[in-house]
């Protein structure tokens, strides 16, 4: 499909990277269109009225961390899952809520969970609605996403538009989209995932303050808009 293609839109260079790292000949070819958020959703105005309205649709009664994404391996939720328990001792009253539907070997999670005893720590919203997104973003403590790889990771966009600080591992697309206003993690290591929530959660108030406001303006620098100007330049219409 894609020799035949015209041109190949790609989501994020690192994605670019991969196709021409199996398919050289195609180089010329393959362009990058990062994709955007909605703005009028996703940003630091979200009603509080909003974020209790979610909260109590999801059954979360206090502060927790954020994790959205499918329930797969790829996305390390083992990882979190046990970086989180170490954690307990350290912030007692912090839930964990894992918002996203079920995917391959997601019974792995739920043994984990069991495993580990954290059945009342732990919550699932499972799929979770697109207008239920901004207000259970707005209302997490930080967004989690240790995954081991990620094409572009557009609910971590949305985060930080929100203003939530991101703990993010640093593969694939993810520091496209961060840039230096997220912590970087390394997914393969529990004592890495442990150091990065830990750090953000530590945070005196000037350095909250000034991390989001980093996050805030490098969101800025997505938007549907921009996607579709490139795709039509890239495709001579521009």
């Amino acid at each position: 499909s894609m020799k035949m293609a015209r041109k190949v839109f790609a989501i994020s260079r690192s994605t670019k990277e991969d196709i021409v790292r199996h398919y050289p000949s195609l180089k010329d070819k393959v362009l990058v269109t990062h994709f955007g958020y909605d703005r009028a959703k996703f940003n630091s105005d979200i009603p509080q009225t909003e974020v209790v309205r979610v909260k109590s649709s999801c059954g979360i009664g206090g502060d927790y961390l954020l994790f959205i994404s499918t329930l797969k391996p790829s996305k390390n939720v083992s990882g979190l899952l046990e970086a989180f328990k170490t954690l307990i001792p350290v912030f007692p009253n912090l839930t964990l809520v894992l918002a996203g539907k079920k995917g391959w070997m997601y019974d792995d999670v739920f043994a984990k969970i069991k495993m580990l005893n954290l059945e009342k720590r732990v919550i699932f919203t499972d799929y979770l609605p697109e207008a239920d997104k901004p207000g259970l973003i707005a209302g997490s403590k930080r967004f989690i996403l240790p995954t081991y790889w990620e094409g572009f990771g557009i609910d971590v966009l949305s985060a930080m538009a929100c203003g939530v600080l991101v703990v993010v591992s640093k593969v694939g697309s993810l520091p496209e989209v961060v840039g230096d206003a997220g912590i970087y993690i390394d997914p393969k290591e529990i004592t890495s995932i442990c150091a990065g929530i830990r750090k953000v959660l530590s945070m005196d108030k000037k350095e909250y303050n000034i991390l989001v406001k980093e996050e805030i303006a490098q969101a800025e620098n997505f938007s549907w808009e921009k996607t579709a100007r490139e795709t039509l330049k890239g495709l001579g219409v521009l």
